[in-house]
């Protein structure tokens, strides 16, 4: 067997120390050759590269973990898979297993969700785009429509004038949390009285039944007591409804938001010491309702649509290393078979990037580019690994959330998507797209026909 080690031309590099931390500059790496006790090997072998792999046993952990979170402070809580988050027809139906209903923000998701067995009362409708015919849909099939603007509200009003049965509604509100910039282009605002102008809209309306209410406060979110006032203000209208009208709510939905465990760009600290437990976003949650002035036999049910926190985790970007180079300041550039055109995320994250084989213990500062022909396409600006060589294989962490819903075919094809299933076997839940299927999208004019 050949040992000889690869030739490469020296070269004067010029020192990045980089911030400390706590152990000193060098950060520590171990091979992941195993996803869930699968060979990274053999997923690449049956799968190629690049493949998004997603773990079925993380996926039901981080759900049965985050529920608990929050049902053990509270008695009546109902999760909704946000569906914008990932929404391949496999990762929904684990969360529907589980027990969760459906959160969508299109026509194209309700249909999905229907798709999927989730019975039309157990699908909440959120968004600023529902077509006249969603609306309608989502009538017929009693789902929760969540009113985010006036034009809707006027919309829904007519549709169902000629309806056999009300529209079961709640409106989306924004507020001041002590959170900047604040949310305020979804739904009616708190503090300027425009919540109580839909709220006295919807109660004046025969064809329509206020059944709860919703706020979404922001994305990633890092300060739990920001919920806590959320959730305050919520009551104020909750209240403020059962007095004037005699009339209380069925739930609270409380949105999504909450974070994982990622490394946000930007940030000092990584994700593991940024970001607060789940456990404080559900105490202070949990303590608003519970200290609030509702009687505890009327306690509203506690929406939560949760999608980031829930499946980050369970996601892997396995990829190869196609070229490495140096730049112009001497800096090693490594040349991955993926970009941002699929790991979208890397706009806002800096993903851990993991070699899958056994490596030697040099390491050197280096940036991560994907195969683009876009000077954007950027993995990682800075990181510390160590030295890999064209066919290496990698794997990018925490990329569950948001990246096979928002990934683009953009100069390269979008690759196979395969669950681990808790028994350990390979499912392909997606297939990876074929030069034949964009084309059978396409349409030639007649005069185009030749060239």
């Amino acid at each position: 067997m050949n040992d000889k080690k690869a030739y490469e031309r020296p070269s004067i590099q010029k020192l990045n120390t980089g911030l400390m931390n706590k152990f000193g500059t060098r950060t520590e790496y171990k091979p992941l050759t195993h996803i869930d006790g699968v060979p990274v090997k053999k997923i690449v072998e049956e799968f190629d590269s690049p493949v998004f792999v997603l773990s079925e046993k993380q996926i039901r952990e981080n759900y049965r973990r985050i529920r608990r979170s929050f049902t053990t402070r509270y008695p009546k809580v109902q999760f909704a898979w946000s569906y914008k988050t990932n929404y391949l027809n496999a990762v929904c139906r684990i969360y529907h297993q589980e027990g969760s209903w459906a959160e969508v923000v299109s026509g194209f998701e309700y249909g999905k969700a229907l798709a999927n067995g989730v019975p039309g009362e157990k699908i909440i409708f959120n968004g600023p785009d529902k077509s006249e015919e969603d609306l309608r849909l989502a009538v017929e099939n009693s789902s929760l429509i969540h009113i985010d603007h006036l034009d809707e509200l006027y919309t829904l009003k007519r549709l169902c004038e000629n309806c056999d049965q009300k529209a079961q509604v709640a409106i989306r509100v924004n507020m001041d949390t002590g959170v900047y910039p604040q949310w305020d282009r979804f739904g009616f605002n708190y503090e300027n009285g425009q919540a109580w102008d839909a709220i006295n809209k919807i109660m004046a309306s025969p064809n329509l039944q206020m059944v709860g209410l919703h706020t979404h406060i922001g994305t990633f979110m890092l300060t739990p007591s920001a919920y806590k006032v959320a959730a305050q203000k919520l009551i104020d209208l909750y209240l403020g409804i059962q007095r004037k009208f005699n009339h209380r709510l069925s739930y609270i939905d409380m949105g999504g938001g909450l974070p994982s465990p990622n490394n946000l760009k930007g940030a000092y600290l990584s994700g593991s010491d940024l970001v607060p437990p789940i456990n404080d976003f559900a105490e202070n949650i949990a303590s608003a309702l519970l200290n609030s002035e509702i009687p505890i036999d009327e306690l509203p049910l506690l929406i939560m649509e949760s999608g980031r926190a829930l499946i980050d985790e369970a996601g892997y970007l396995v990829g190869s290393v196609l070229a490495n180079k140096r730049l112009s300041n001497g800096k090693r550039a490594t040349i991955m078979d993926f970009g941002v055109n699929i790991l979208f995320t890397s706009f806002w994250y800096n993903h851990r990037i993991s070699p899958a084989q056994p490596f030697s213990q040099y390491s050197e500062e280096m940036e991560v580019f994907g195969p683009l022909c876009m000077n954007i396409d950027v993995i990682r600006e800075n990181v510390s690994l160590p030295i890999l060589k064209k066919g290496d294989h990698v794997v990018a962490h925490m990329v569950g959330a948001y990246n096979v819903t928002q990934w683009m075919q953009f100069i390269t094809l979008r690759p196979n998507v395969v669950l681990i299933n808790e028994k350990g076997g390979l499912e392909l839940i997606r297939e990876k797209e074929t030069l034949e299927y964009i084309n059978s999208q396409e349409r030639v004019p007649e005069h185009l026909v030749k060239i």
